[in-house]
């Protein structure tokens, strides 16, 4: 770490990916992998909210999972497959946070995906990007990230 942070920042070391290091706003208690370059700020009106289920694939970035012990072995095309079925799932009616909680790969899974808010780039470029495009309460289709495959529904604008 030792490099000089704009104001608001703080520096911290990554636990699920050993050596790499992330920042957290002060005031929003966002993180992004990112160097800031400007000082924190306490609200973005540029800031976006949502929820979304991951599966990752052996390719993800970190292929490891908190619901199961040892590395991701599935294929991307097998991912794929759960994903969809998870996705065909919601529009059949069943409800989102529900899957996300029991099925994604992500953290986010015991806050049923929910993400909390967040800014212009502190989430990967594919999954930013997606999310821009959803309307609040619009769910995306298959988003392939260095993460994995998600699921991102649009929660809300900040």
């Amino acid at each position: 770490m030792g490099e000089s942070l704009p104001e608001g920042w703080t520096a911290r070391q990554s636990s699920s990916n050993p050596g790499k290091t992330y920042y957290i706003n002060s005031f929003t208690k966002q993180s992004q992998w990112e160097v800031p370059t400007e000082a924190a700020e306490p609200h973005s009106e540029d800031m976006m909210r949502c929820s979304h289920l991951l599966v990752k694939h052996e390719g993800s970035r970190n292929p490891k999972s908190w619901r199961q012990d040892g590395v991701i072995t599935r294929t991307k095309d097998e991912a794929m497959e759960l994903l969809m079925g998870y996705r065909k799932r919601i529009e059949d009616g069943e409800d989102f946070g529900t899957l996300a909680k029991e099925f994604s790969d992500c953290g986010s899974a015991r806050n049923c995906g929910d993400l909390g808010p967040f800014g212009p780039g502190q989430m990967q470029k594919a999954f930013e990007d997606a999310t821009k495009v959803l309307s609040v309460g619009e769910m995306s289709g298959a988003v392939d990230s260095d993460s994995g495959l998600h699921i991102i529904k649009r929660t809300a604008i900040q």
